[in-house]
């Protein structure tokens, strides 16, 4: 007999999908999140660029729920993806690669374990020195004049070396990265930042092969799951793009809470509160990856009683699913129980790295510039289009001039 119930998507084909790569849903996402919400409950159905929809989770429950079962939400985006055009936007993010965020089973427990010993063993003592050896650095290149961009002057060129020395990576090789990320970032030339990139990484995994060090991907190279150097790469390249996109975001989210908000500029300056706190409190209601942790149900299958249909993306909204009204508590400081690490097998292994670097950045710079204030033209953030992050395009500050420090 077959199935009396017909499969289908949260919505029929022919309605309309909330696009989340536009520049509309960049500029207020709470505003779009809210209305899904009332019109759709914890399910909604989206667009993550022109024609490729997906399911968004935006309540938190439901979220747990599917982050916890791996065995009926595989991450393995391989049947998918054969349906995808190969110039889609969104598959070079989401395509299949040999590193655990992109497995399942016997695959995924190899290289978890692997990526996880490669984190791990980062020294977080002397990382810390790193971090604050940088940022004197930056700070001491534009302290003297009043003004900076905090992306372009501070937190990029920080968070790229910070990775490039956990990497073990040397000079020749990090501008051979620099440029295949430019290319990617601007938009100008993508296949040709992708072939730089990956070139530069194979040759740091190369390198690593011969001449082994205190790094992360010496770690891989050595670790017990035997990590070919195809696959170490791509586990070096996850932490690069996805290290450099999380940490960079997180770092000017939270200077941008910091800077304009007068409940958390006062009291972090003041000592009231820590950078902690504000780091926290971005990571609810502003995480730096808002929309991802991605799984392709293996079959159809009713959840909140609509059936998802299989291998068909659905997207988890760390974001929404924070400020879902039945969970969302009023006090935040302290409160740890959000979603922008994800929970369950798939959980992120970096966080104590991404806390030590981002509370490290913003006290060095608040330490020599305790009187920093934004300076928008528009007096408006502007948010870069996409349907995975939250990053800003800028953020311009000013400051009384300060005399560089001693290094």
């Amino acid at each position: 007999m077959s199935c009396p119930v017909v499969h289908h998507s949260p919505i029929p084909a022919d309605e309309h999908r909330i696009p989340l790569h536009t520049p509309e849903f960049a500029a207020d996402p709470h505003r779009y999140y809210r209305e899904m919400r009332g019109r759709y409950g914890s399910l909604a159905p989206v667009e993550l660029a022109p024609g490729v929809p997906a399911t968004l989770v935006i309540a938190y429950r439901t979220a747990v729920r599917i982050l916890n079962d791996p065995e009926r939400f595989p991450a393995d985006p391989r049947t998918w993806q054969q349906s995808v055009p190969s110039d889609c936007p969104v598959l070079p993010l989401l395509e299949w690669r040999p590193m655990a965020s992109r497995c399942s089973g016997a695959e995924f427990t190899r290289y978890r374990q692997a990526i996880t010993a490669g984190i791990d063993s980062v020294d977080l003592f002397s990382l810390r020195g790193v971090v604050e050896k940088l940022a004197v650095d930056l700070i001491n290149s534009f302290c003297a004049d009043g003004r900076a961009d905090l992306i372009r002057q501070y937190a990029f060129p920080l968070v790229f070396d910070v990775i490039g020395h956990m990497l073990g990576c040397p000079p020749e090789i990090r501008d051979q990265v620099a440029a295949g990320t430019s290319a990617l970032i601007d938009g100008g030339d993508a296949e040709t930042g992708n072939r730089l990139l990956g070139e530069a990484l194979m040759n740091l995994v190369t390198l690593k092969r011969a001449e082994p060090g205190r790094d992360i991907p010496s770690t891989l190279l050595r670790h017990p799951s035997g990590l070919d150097d195809i696959e170490a790469s791509h586990h070096v390249s996850q932490i690069y793009g996805g290290g450099i996109e999380f940490q960079l975001n997180l770092i000017v989210n939270t200077l941008l809470l910091i800077v304009s908000d007068v409940r958390f500029g006062d009291n972090v300056l003041g000592g009231n509160l820590s950078s902690r706190d504000a780091l926290d409190e971005v990571l609810f209601n502003d995480p730096p990856v808002a929309n991802l942790m991605v799984t392709y149900p293996r079959q159809p299958i009713v959840i909140d009683d609509v059936w998802l249909p299989a291998h068909q993306p659905v997207v988890i909204s760390m974001a929404a699913c924070n400020n879902d009204p039945e969970v969302r508590s009023t006090e935040l400081t302290g409160n740890r129980a959000h979603l922008a690490w994800g929970v369950g097998p798939h959980a992120c292994p970096a966080q104590s790295l991404a806390y030590l670097i981002a509370e490290c950045a913003i006290d060095q710079l608040l330490d020599v510039l305790p009187e920093i204030r934004i300076d928008l033209t528009d007096g408006v953030p502007a948010w870069r289009p996409g349907p995975f992050h939250r990053a800003l395009t800028e953020l311009p500050v000013t400051f009384p001039p300060a005399p560089p420090l001693a290094v």
